[in-house]
């Protein structure tokens, strides 16, 4: 699939994820967040630039037991509960967190057991 953006043409697979990891932007994530009905808040952006960094310096995309493990902690009082946490990212991507992120970040897709 063709997305284009700011004059450019941004090449994806069938279901939205980058060909080119190095085409990402803001605007790509927002494009895509659009089509799939999910509005951007602070929350979301967090996670995405989250999975940016995770990805960059692992080589790997994380999983959401590395999320809830890691950011639920700094999260404050409220998400030490891991439970909590996980429950906060599923209100922010209901459907399936780790997916979604992932591609709003510009990541590959990940495995089916993450």
């Amino acid at each position: 699939m063709k997305l284009e953006l700011n004059d450019k043409i941004i090449e994806t697979d069938e279901q939205g994820f980058l060909c080119d990891l190095d085409k990402w932007s803001e605007a790509f994530a927002s494009e895509i967040a659009r089509q799939d009905n999910i509005e951007l808040f602070v929350d979301h952006w967090e996670l995405i630039w989250y999975f940016r960094d995770y990805f960059e310096q692992q080589q790997k995309n994380p999983t959401m037991h590395t999320i809830v493990r890691s950011l639920g902690r700094m999260k404050g009082e409220h998400f030490h509960n891991q439970k909590a946490y996980e429950k906060h990212i599923y209100k922010l991507f209901p459907t399936d967190p780790i997916h979604e992120l992932c591609k709003l970040a510009g990541l590959p897709m990940p495995p089916p057991d993450t």
